[in-house]
């Protein structure tokens, strides 16, 4: 039995549509989804990559960031939002973690950029937070190609990995006039592989959360999806919406112990 830690917590990932209205920022949208994860009785909400504001750097203690802190404090949810951050005299791509008390418990820097703007840094430090429902990890969108950062993470502890993202594909990776017109169903069936496939080879449970592409997004995969390490509990395609999943902790030390036994050593 795990300590301490609530049984079979509920997560939830907010596909949300980038920015459209005329204002500069998302939160009003933010706080919205952060109510209605809190009514569907999750224990935290995660949202896309770079989804707060349109242009701006912000910082930990800017006024936007604020509100959405303060919104995790009334509905007494965790919280997890990305966008390019100022730290110290630097820019990163940055994950914050926020608790139920609306203060910020961590923040994780994107480790492999891709289409980063202009002073955008890559981050160095992978992490594992401990929170009142489980041990959580975070990686940034293209963070995914790379098996290490999950293998570190696992070793850490993590039992769940949140991975907001805004996954683009490459139509030059597509050229072959044959496979052309079926690209954007190849380039979804590789992102939930490798979400699948992060899940299985470390035995955690991964969450990514895409955002829902508007017109000028044809080239964005939106498809936000919550996978055990044998199959996605709950998924959302091509709409804005929210999506939740029980996530049984329990399944994680029942197939280390199975797969344990199991191994020819």
């Amino acid at each position: 039995m795990r300590i301490g830690m609530k049984k079979d917590p509920i997560v939830a990932l907010a596909q949300i549509k980038y920015f459209d209205t005329s204002e500069k920022n998302n939160v009003k949208k933010i706080k919205k989804y952060i109510r209605l994860a809190k009514k569907r009785k999750a224990d935290i909400v995660c949202f896309p990559e770079s989804c707060i504001h349109k242009k701006d750097f912000l910082s930990f203690d800017h006024e936007l960031v604020k509100e959405i802190r303060e919104e995790c404090r009334k509905n007494s949810i965790w919280c997890i939002i990305d966008d390019d951050m100022i730290i110290r005299r630097g820019v990163f791509n940055t994950a914050i973690l926020i608790d139920r008390e609306g203060k910020i418990k961590g923040e994780y820097r994107k480790i492999h950029l891709y289409g980063e703007g202009d002073g955008v840094r890559a981050g160095r430090r992978v992490r594992v937070f401990k929170t009142d429902f489980a041990k959580v990890g975070i990686a940034i969108c293209w963070d995914l190609k790379d098996e290490k950062i999950f293998r570190k993470m696992k070793k850490k502890g993590a039992e769940i990995i949140f991975c907001p993202a805004s996954w683009r594909y490459e139509l030059y990776a597509h050229h072959a006039k044959k496979y052309k017109k079926k690209y954007k169903e190849r380039e979804r069936t590789t992102l939930k592989s490798l979400i699948m496939t992060r899940a299985f080879e470390n035995l955690f449970f991964v969450a990514l959360c895409t955002p829902m592409g508007g017109k000028e997004d044809k080239d964005m995969i939106s498809h936000s999806m919550i996978s055990s390490p044998h199959k996605v509990l709950s998924e959302i395609k091509n709409r804005e919406g929210l999506i939740t999943a029980k996530i049984n902790l329990e399944e994680i030390s029942r197939l280390q112990k199975l797969y344990d036994e199991k191994r020819i050593k």
